[in-house]
């Protein structure tokens, strides 16, 4: 039985600042100091995709991420389902 603390949940934006660029946020590992100006930039960012980590592999689902990312950055057409896809063994 998997609980809520078993999992994180991300979200990938594009930042409305002038670089435009893709950003990841995992909300459930934000800390007191950082929590509101991370979730301010994400609202005030343009929605790609969200959903939930398992834990168990959490690491290289990051790093799966972390390359979706970078290829979204770098100018690659990803859809939202692509990025899923590249996760599905990842998500909860």
């Amino acid at each position: 039985m998997a609980f809520a603390s078993d999992k994180t949940m991300f979200e990938v934006y594009r930042d409305n600042t002038y670089s435009r660029r893709f950003r990841v946020v995992y909300y459930t590992e934000l800390q007191d100091h950082n929590k509101e100006t991370e979730i301010s930039h994400a609202l005030a960012g343009e929605h790609f995709i969200d959903g939930f980590l398992r834990d168990y592999g959490k690491e290289e689902a990051k790093s799966i991420i972390d390359g979706l990312v970078n290829r979204l950055n770098g100018g690659e057409p990803l859809t939202p389902e692509q990025f899923l896809e590249a996760l599905h063994n990842h998500l909860a």
